[in-house]
């Protein structure tokens, strides 16, 4: 029996109960119309913010009223560093008489672009056509206004799927074995170009090496001949524009006034457009959170903040230290686990933010009772009237480890928003075949099943289901795939393993269910994943691990094969009527989100689940020898500093996670996931004192002494 009456305490399990939670310091009230007197030359500018309810703190009002010269804004969670980007824009045109023209923004969403025009607009000394004149943009939307300016005509492939249907042409042409996945290469060919790098420039010593240039080259061919570019070429195509001197100087004279949001997010290429467009002027303002750097796959480097001052010596940095977002034993939380890292600027945040509760924390056996709990006590919190759907936020590490919890919502009819996903748990790509195998034991005439077993069988899908569907029409069998076994264009051994891949499927159900997956991943599935796509495997083995786990710990619920079917049909079908009925909610959902999904937002309650070792922190950080995704995206570094990135920056996933909270904070540590024990999260422990070696799954407590030597926080 699962128990969904957990007892929720104010330390982490193996926390002393006497403990004191770590809190915030109180930030200090002044603000400007303490600190902007009246007989001060821009005193006018904070009169009319204030009147219009805007009441600066001290290191904001620094950032805005800093003039020429480079400024490294450090923008702690909550701090309001949108409120200083529209202010500092307004004080250098109604101030400082800076024509609105010559003021470039670059943020990293055309959300963020609109919401920061809209706010440069509602600012004193702001006229419509100053706030017009403002270049507030994303990267690649002001990239492209360039390039068009420049007269280029390319026809922009907006959507993923335009670019996914060429490759996928380009590949049955030139990889008729299907090695590849069409949205694997693309990703490798997205990350390439992002280092402003083109497909020539590939390297190509290996056969595998040579397979991919291959194809990339031909995937580049074919947009080439119909003018086509996707997003990458667009910022790919101006760091190449800024060779031109002209080009370079007509932008430098344009643009004399640049600030930069989300700054620890640039990638190699958008952080070369920055170098190259301030380079002149050098008036350039970044802002930005080292302790928020948490897309470094996505080849975000941490560098950029903490290098900062080393290409710009003459840079001010103006530390916005001020939360206004979250309650201050919320705030202390983060803070004491990210102050833990060591390659990070020296801060600690301030608490101005409304008073909540302390955090909260469960200790649930395993993701089944974790899920229960946690959508109890939401529909209790809703039912109770303390908050709306739309107050809360679930957030979680890996896709995987919200599989229960989504099950939990569907099952309940509790309406959810899922971000980053379409799909329930078991109609994932990379589970889906496992899924279908076993409908085919139970039904082998359930015919959308089919192409789910073609593909482990090497069989191209859609010319594999026409055949059958064909031969069917003549002549109708009780296991449709044995029409395989005379399809010419199978080789011999291709037709045998037809054979023992039916006899397989004829045997599942027999099986328990959780047996029958292992059998699947011992005889074919796991090779065919390792085999099927190389650079997913390689890049992403231990994701497809968890995945492939989390599919055994479902299944383990259940007796019998016909069951786990069933109970995986019913969520899909849930789920398809919940995205129909969508609209009907009015908003009024609980989110449901990765910790990635979630930086940028806040909600006032926050269920951090999984916060157990080899959750968050995520098992492939804790490996003495990191993977190979890890080390391709820092390339000549050593394995051990490699490993310690990869260490800080699931530390940083934890902040985020904690900060986004404004109210209440609960965390959640499963002590068993997958059937293995699973201890609390180290980061909850550090942040209590109590320390643990990177192998170690017990923690132990180190002498204060040493705890406060291993919590400084000074930039190495």
């Amino acid at each position: 029996m699962v128990n969904t009456l957990l007892t929720l305490t104010s330390v982490p399990a193996h926390v002393p109960t006497s403990a004191k939670p770590p809190k915030a310091s109180d930030a200090p009230s002044l603000t400007s119309r303490d600190l902007v007197k009246d007989h001060a030359r821009d005193a006018f500018f904070f009169r009319e913010l204030e009147h219009h309810g805007i009441l600066l703190n001290a290191p904001q009002i620094k950032a805005v009223r800093h003039g020429e010269g480079p400024m490294l804004i450090l923008a702690g969670a909550g701090c309001g560093k949108t409120t200083v980007l529209a202010a500092r824009t307004a004080y250098l045109i109604a101030v400082r008489r800076i024509p609105a023209s010559h003021i470039l923004l670059v943020t990293f969403t055309s959300k963020a672009a609109k919401e920061i025009k809209e706010r440069i607009g509602r600012m004193p000394g702001v006229t419509p056509a100053d706030a017009r004149a403002v270049e507030a943009r994303t990267f690649h939307s002001f990239a492209l206004m360039l390039l068009r300016r420049s007269g280029c005509k390319e026809q922009i492939m907006g959507e993923f799927n335009a670019q996914h249907t060429i490759m996928k042409m380009v590949l049955r042409r030139l990889d008729p074995s299907q090695t590849y996945q069409p949205e694997t290469i693309l990703a490798a060919l997205s990350s390439w170009k992002m280092q402003g790098r083109g497909v020539e420039e590939l390297p190509d010593k290996t056969s595998e090496e040579a397979s991919v240039k291959r194809i990339l080259e031909a995937y580049e061919s074919w947009k080439k001949e119909r003018h086509l570019w996707d997003f990458d070429d667009i910022l790919l195509q101006l760091r190449r524009r800024m060779n031109d001197r002209m080009f370079l100087k007509q932008l430098q004279n344009r643009y004399t006034w640049l600030m930069v949001d989300e700054f620890q997010d640039t990638n190699t290429i958008q952080y070369d457009l920055v170098q190259y467009l301030a380079a002149a002027h050098r008036n350039l303002a970044v802002v930005g959170d080292d302790d928020q750097t948490i897309y470094s796959f996505n080849g975000a480097r941490q560098e950029s903040i903490l290098e900062f001052d080393k290409l710009y010596p003459e840079s001010k940095i103006v530390t916005l230290d001020i939360n206004y977002r979250s309650d201050s034993r919320i705030l202390g939380l983060g803070t004491a686990i990210v102050r833990h890292n060591r390659f990070r600027r020296d801060k600690i945040l301030k608490a101005a933010g409304p008073a909540g509760q302390m955090p909260y924390y469960a200790l649930p056996a395993h993701p089944e009772e974790e899920a229960l709990w946690v959508v109890n006590h939401i529909s209790q919190q809703v039912q109770s009237q303390n908050a709306a759907y739309k107050d809360i936020a679930i957030l979680h590490r890996t896709a995987g480890s919200s599989r229960a919890v989504l099950e939990q919502l569907l099952l309940r009819e509790i309406p959810f928003v899922q971000y980053g996903s379409s799909s329930v748990f078991y109609d994932q790509s990379l589970i889906r075949p496992l899924m279908d195998h076993l409908r085919l034991s139970l039904n082998p005439r359930r015919m959308e099943s089919l192409p789910g077993a073609l593909g482990p069988l090497y069989v191209p899908k859609e010319e594999g289901q026409a055949f059958i569907q064909t031969q069917e029409r003549e002549t109708r069998k009780k296991y449709p795939l044995i029409h395989l076994t005379r399809w010419d264009k199978l080789k011999p051994f291709q037709q045998t393993a037809v054979k023992d891949r039916i006899r397989l499927i004829k045997s599942l159900q027999t099986l328990k269910p959780a047996y029958a997956i292992q059998e699947m991943r011992r005889l074919f599935y796991d090779k065919y994943i390792q085999a099927g796509d190389p650079l997913v495997y390689t890049q992403y083995k231990d994701m497809v691990q968890d995945s492939l786990e989390e599919l055994e710990s479902a299944a383990a619920r259940f007796d019998t094969v016909e069951q786990f079917v069933a109970y995986a049909d019913e969520l899909s079908l849930r789920h398809a009527q919940m995205e129909l009925m969508k609209d009907q909610h009015d908003g009024d959902a609980v989110q449901l989100m990765t910790i990635h999904r979630a930086k940028g937002l806040e909600f006032p309650y926050v269920y951090w689940i999984g916060a157990s070792e080899g959750i968050l922190p995520h098992r492939s950080a804790l490996k003495d020898k990191p993977p190979e995704e890890m080390k391709a995206a820092a390339p000549g570094k050593a394995d051990q500093i490699v490993s310690e990135a990869a260490l800080e920056e699931e530390r940083r996933l934890a902040y985020v996670a904690v900060t986004r909270a404004k109210e209440k904070l609960y965390v959640s540590s499963p002590a068993y996931y997958h059937g293995k024990p699973a201890a609390p999260s180290r980061f909850l422990m550090e942040a209590y004192g109590i320390h643990k070696s990177k192998s170690s799954s017990t923690p132990s407590t180190r002498p204060s002494g040493d705890s406060n030597k291993a919590a400084s926080c000074k930039k190495k």
